[in-house]
């Protein structure tokens, strides 16, 4: 079993920065991808950034050059940090680690962020 622990959300003005951390533990292995989701109320659940193991990230068009994921594989931990943060990008933050071979994903509790203008 995996858990997944996300902390980091809060209240924040426009153009401010916030960083969110996502601990793992529990059976990790090593061939993984993890990342960040956002959902907004009355919409669907959307990618925000994602890292392989191996450094690769991707991220939404939305939040380019705003946002940078990194994670450090000896902590098990993910980070997201947020700078020049608009209203549109408050929503419940989601933390999520895939395993490809084993196709299998877990998800975290969610923390909230809010944009206040």
């Amino acid at each position: 079993q995996v858990q997944l622990v996300e902390s980091g959300g809060g209240l924040v003005q426009v153009g401010g920065s916030l960083r969110l951390s996502c601990a793992a533990s529990g059976t990790i292995f090593s061939i993984n991808t993890m990342g960040w989701y956002r959902q907004a109320p009355g919409k669907q659940r959307e990618l925000v950034a994602v890292i392989t193991n191996g450094g690769t990230t991707n991220y939404a068009d939305s939040v380019k050059g705003r946002f940078t994921i990194s994670r450090d594989n000896a902590k098990k931990t993910v980070y997201l940090q947020m700078n020049s943060l608009k209203p549109e990008d408050t929503a419940v933050y989601y933390c999520n680690i895939k395993f490809p071979v084993l196709e299998r994903n877990y998800w975290g509790q969610g923390t909230q962020v809010t944009v206040s203008s």
